[in-house]
């Protein structure tokens, strides 16, 4: 799959079964994992190879003032997953914006049938998210 992530725009804390490789095309990011010490926030750039084991907590965040791109690699069962959540945009349109009460309410209700866990605000806010 191919993932653009807006700049300004955060992926809340979350975690799911299914493993995921991202390998950025463009811009830069910021990837949430799990350490020892606690949560970090590392950089990932053009040619960066990022991997979320299955079930591990991780979010994401483009702090810079352009998109992110990268390649997705990860389940037959999470594309099914992007299928039905995703909303089609236009690649132009690089500008995040927030999504609707409906948009959030319907995420979270397909999340929840793929048995995906999601971050309350606190706990985003926890790591550094403001959502």
């Amino acid at each position: 799959m191919r993932g653009t992530v807006p700049p300004g725009a955060v992926v809340p804390l979350h975690s799911h079964a299914d493993p995921e490789t991202f390998v950025v095309l463009s811009g830069e990011l910021e990837g949430l994992v799990m350490s020892p010490a606690g949560f970090t926030w590392v950089p990932v750039g053009p040619g960066d190879v990022f991997h979320v084991p299955g079930n591990a907590k991780h979010a994401w965040r483009n702090t810079s003032r352009e998109p992110a791109v990268a390649i997705v690699v990860s389940t037959p069962r999470i594309g099914r997953f992007f299928r039905e959540v995703g909303t089609p945009v236009d690649p132009a349109d690089t500008t995040a914006r927030p999504p609707s009460d409906a948009a959030i309410q319907q995420f979270l209700q397909v999340a929840e049938r793929y048995g995906y866990w999601n971050a309350t605000p606190e706990e985003n806010a926890d790591v550094g998210l403001t959502l």
